[in-house]
């Protein structure tokens, strides 16, 4: 079961290993990992399904690679609105990955970890961290601070990473994927940042190859210092 952090220490390992240029891998996960890897966030189609950013990028005539931009796939020269897209499905999600997805993930961390239980931040940025889900005590805890975010801090078995959400309704379970989470023995660690359509993982060297090899995943190796930003697609040029 996911359990409120009051104290953000056992987290502050993680702020001095973040850096690079704007747009780098390494600035949302530490660095210091032996390997690194995208997670794509897979995309809906129009009519229903999830897609792969390989096969949208077969279906729009471009390439897929480990630092392409969805816009840039699907033929926008805009990152956020994505005018002029090619793609007539719905984009892939920021911020969060599809529960099919992260229960997909989560089944390869656990067998590259000695640990039986991880730490999880999620953003406090969300309307939904409230009251009406969270506990005062935890909302009004000190934050682990990164540059640009705060988050809240959990502790649990790796399983109970599917446990952050809300409750639109009383029959209704909206998840939301952690922010970042790491295993007590620090193996590896996850970062799915609030405005990224991926998630990146910084771990061993077998894990980034187990990673690549998943069913259900769409896994791309890639470096600390490799650019995620709306201009780091260097092979998909646009108009």
């Amino acid at each position: 079961m996911l359990r409120p952090v009051l104290d953000p220490s056992p987290a502050e390992w993680i702020s001095p290993r973040l850096g690079g240029t704007f747009g780098a891998a390494g600035r949302t996960v530490p660095r210091g990992y032996a390997a690194y890897a995208r997670l794509c966030h897979p995309a809906e189609r129009d009519r229903g399904g999830w897609a792969s950013w390989s096969e949208a990028a077969a279906e729009t005539g471009r390439r897929a690679h480990g630092a392409m931009q969805w816009h840039a796939l699907v033929g926008s020269p805009d990152p956020v609105n994505l005018t002029g897209s090619l793609w007539r499905g719905s984009p892939p999600g920021r911020g969060t990955l599809p529960s099919h997805s992260l229960t997909a993930l989560l089944a390869v961390l656990g067998d590259h970890t000695s640990a039986s239980e991880a730490w999880f931040g999620l953003w406090d940025g969300y309307g939904w961290a409230d009251e009406a889900t969270l506990s005062r005590e935890h909302l009004d805890a000190p934050r682990l601070r990164h540059p640009g975010r705060d988050y809240l801090l959990f502790h649990g078995p790796l399983t109970s990473a599917t446990e952050l959400g809300w409750r639109p309704r009383p029959n209704w379970f909206e998840a939301q994927s952690p922010n970042l989470f790491w295993p007590d023995d620090r193996a590896w660690c996850v970062a799915t940042e609030v405005d990224f359509d991926s998630t990146l993982v910084a771990g061993e060297e077998a894990l980034v190859d187990a990673l690549v090899k998943a069913p259900g995943l769409e896994v791309w190796r890639i470096e600390s210092d490799t650019s995620l930003a709306a201009d780091g697609d260097r092979i998909n040029q646009l108009p």
